[in-house]
């Protein structure tokens, strides 16, 4: 791959693309990328990082002489013409792509390169069974929720299912620690209800330099890239303003009824000064689910116990040698989680068996298409 014109070398490792987790893997997926577009010899190609997507464009960071540069793009033809059919192909921020330089001094991106990790939630259009990403190649996804009012362990539980399936690490960030009285009862409450994950308390206002904040730095210091999901009014703008520096995003007050107002309607990637990044997402009304979520990580509690049971086809109601309700009987297991289980898992059945029939019914008209070319193909009599 052709580089932009300039010495690497003389560039200090903060402002190398390592900064955003570039590795040896992802140059090689890169030259294998590039060497695959039937270009004119003088573009130039460049991997970049994607920081912000709009339609039919985007923004990446790419290295230049002075730095990391962001460069405006227009879609390459391979990328307009995949994402015709599959909006999952659309860039999104966190994308790692090639950039090309044409001699006229315009920007393309022209191909995308194969995604470690992606949450994906169902597409909000009503009817519709694609799927819409929302960050890509993220290492962490921190579910945010705030103490204050009450966390929604539903949402939670919600989230969780975006994160686990994405690929990437789950995480949940607890906010406004600061306005409960007793921050470490609730978050003993979250962790009940995210087994397997680690849960922080925050307060990015009244506790810049506490553990929970401390830790995610750690994170962002290895040259991870954390993205924030949740709920407006959770704090998520306020957090990633305690992380990255400045006022990365206006944070606005709780309206007078407590829900939050939607401070951020875009996905973008932020820079962390200590490395690292930030990959903000807009608050989540909805989380609609795509069928492949990963139930069995957020529920491993329940899970676990239904392994446990007398009979393999047990539905844990009222079935003899049931660990599941003997668990709720007991205390051990609430009977708001039983329930939280059985919704998920009927929602993303269902997802699923829709998404199957519009494959099966988009493979029937790709084979319409060919037989009826075919048919033109043969001579009359």
């Amino acid at each position: 791959m052709t580089s932009a014109p300039f010495d690497r070398s003389t560039l200090p490792d903060h402002l190398h693309l390592a900064r955003l987790g570039w590795d040896d893997d992802w140059a090689t997926a890169a030259a294998e990328a590039a060497g695959a577009l039937r270009l004119p010899d003088d573009v130039r190609l460049a991997p970049g990082r994607v920081v912000r997507a709009d339609r039919g464009g985007c923004e990446l960071l790419v290295e230049a002489a002075s730095g990391l540069t962001p460069v405006r793009t227009t879609w390459g033809a391979d990328i307009v013409a995949d994402s015709a059919h599959d909006p999952t192909a659309v860039p999104a921020a966190g994308d790692w792509g090639v950039v090309a330089t044409w001699p006229d001094d315009r920007t393309t991106i022209e191909v995308l390169l194969p995604r470690r990790a992606a949450v994906v939630r169902a597409q909000v259009a009503s009817g519709s069974t694609h799927g819409q990403v929302l960050a890509a190649n993220a290492d962490v996804v921190a579910v945010v929720e705030g103490l204050s009012p009450d966390p929604d362990a539903g949402r939670i539980e919600r989230l969780l299912a975006l994160a686990w399936s994405s690929g990437g690490r789950p995480l949940v960030v607890l906010t406004k620690a600061d306005l409960v009285a007793e921050p470490d009862d609730l978050v003993g409450e979250v962790s009940d209800v995210a087994p397997g994950c680690e849960v922080l308390a925050t307060s990015a206002t009244a506790d810049a330099d506490g553990p929970g904040l401390r830790r995610m730095r750690e994170l962002l210091a290895s040259g991870a890239t954390v993205a924030l999901l949740g709920a407006s009014g959770v704090g998520k703008s306020t957090l990633l303003n305690a992380l990255v520096g400045g006022d990365a995003m206006l944070t606005r007050a709780l309206r007078a009824d407590g829900k939050g107002r939607h401070t951020t309607v875009t996905r973008e990637l932020h820079l962390a000064p200590g490395g690292g990044a930030v990959l903000d997402t807009p608050g989540l009304r909805t989380v609609g689910l795509v069928g492949r979520e990963a139930v069995e990580e957020v529920f491993a509690d329940v899970e676990d116990l239904a392994g446990r049971c007398r009979f393999n086809d047990c539905v844990h109601d009222s079935e003899p040698g049931c660990a599941v309700v003997a668990a709720i009987e007991a205390g051990a297991l609430t009977e708001r989680r039983l329930a939280s289980y059985r919704k998920l898992r009927r929602e993303i059945e269902w997802q699923a068996s829709r998404t199957d029939a519009r494959l099966r019914a988009e493979r029937a008209r790709v084979w319409k298409q060919r037989a009826a070319a075919n048919r033109q193909r043969i001579p009359r009599p």
